[in-house]
């Protein structure tokens, strides 16, 4: 194990992509190496040593499409991130551990009553823990919230920083739809970076019948060996064509076209009209994909279906033991999503990822100063 360090070294974002909305013009966001200090811990906190981080869509929403953070660059953005603590509390100092992606008070009416994992007034490495994210050497933060890593075997303490959103998100989603052994299940954008362990955790889970929708006829055919029972390409389709293939598909093998728990991951637009089309009757529908685009839906029909449409955010901290040990275990896989690469690569990688879309795995940034 390494010693806590005199300065943290980062890759810091000193300007998001800026677009005048009178003029059009658009002024290219600037991620640069930098170092910071190392702040003086409080009796609650720890320094991790950053073992990876992984690329998510928030980041790049952050760098390239004007999300607000809360705070204000110059900022190290990423939230995925396993490392090994370093400095600290003595208790956990040497462990290997995850950092939840968002960190709750525990002390508001919403951590006192279940929903922790959108308190207002939670810590989020990259947004709101100061200036400090994942995509550095070390980072400070809270020691409640951690998740040990125990007898991780095989697995590359690198890899396993994908659990801190990619793979906890999906299962705060299934909580969240109260996913029962037996549902019947549609994962939306079941290819992408979260949309993949979604529909590992609902078949993990007991999903009955896990139905996979997605437009990259490759990765719909990985996900047949990874949760799917059967996979729709939407490609050149609109919602209606969608729909009323996922409902021959049913009559065909018997199953309801009713009840099902829909997770919408993607947050586009067509992937929400194909969730909107696809619920029906004591249905559930529940959002996990974020995207700026608005959608027309007539919303009376959930009373006449008895339905619902649900937000998700985040997970709570509790639930990463669960999640973690679904890896290890064997009931959740890893390794075939995961790619990694060095952390100076950040700018050309954020720009690949942000021009050709979400990659066949998710991309680990690993640090290289």
């Amino acid at each position: 194990m390494a010693a806590a360090p005199d300065k943290i070294l980062t890759w810091q974002m000193t300007q998001p992509t800026l677009k005048n909305r009178k003029t059009g013009e658009v002024t290219p966001g600037r991620i640069e190496k930098t170092e910071i200090a190392v702040p003086e811990l409080k009796p609650d906190e720890v320094l991790v040593e950053i073992a990876g981080c992984g690329v998510c869509h928030t980041d790049l929403g952050f760098f390239y499409d004007g999300v607000p953070t809360v705070a204000k660059p110059p900022l190290t953005l990423g939230h995925e991130i396993s490392g090994t603590v370093v400095a600290g509390d003595k208790n956990w100092i040497g462990k290997e551990v995850l950092i939840p992606a968002v960190m709750p008070c525990r002390k508001c009416i919403l951590c006192k009553t279940g929903r922790g994992n959108r308190c207002l007034s939670q810590k989020m490495p990259g947004n709101s823990i100061g200036i400090y994210g994942g995509f550095s050497s070390h980072i400070p933060v809270p020691g409640i919230d951690l998740c040990e890593i125990k007898n991780r075997g095989n697995f590359e303490l690198s890899h396993l920083s994908i659990i801190a959103d990619a793979g906890t998100t999906p299962y705060q989603a299934a909580k969240r739809a109260d996913l029962q052994p037996g549902d019947n299940v549609v994962v939306i954008g079941i290819a992408g970076g979260v949309g993949q362990f979604m529909g590992q955790i609902a078949k993990a889970l007991g999903a009955g019948t896990v139905v996979g929708i997605d437009i990259n006829s490759e990765r719909l055919e990985r996900a047949l060996q990874y949760g799917a029972d059967f996979t729709i390409n939407s490609t050149g389709k609109d919602a209606r064509t969608v729909s009323k293939e996922f409902k021959s598909y049913c009559k065909a093998n018997g199953l309801p076209g009713f009840g099902w728990k829909i997770f919408e991951v993607t947050g586009v637009k067509p992937g929400q009209e194909i969730g909107l089309s696809l619920l029906s009757f004591v249905g559930k529908l529940i959002i996990i994909g974020f995207g700026m685009a608005k959608v027309e839906y007539s919303i009376s029909r959930l009373m006449a279906f008895d339905a619902d449409i649900l937000g998700t955010w985040g997970c709570l901290p509790e639930y990463y033991p669960i999640v973690l040990n679904m890896v290890l275990n064997g009931q959740i896989k890893l390794d075939a999503f995961v790619e990694t690469r060095p952390m100076s690569s950040i700018v050309e990688t954020f720009e690949e990822v942000h021009s050709k879309g979400a990659p066949a795995k998710r991309i680990v940034l690993t640090p290289d100063f």
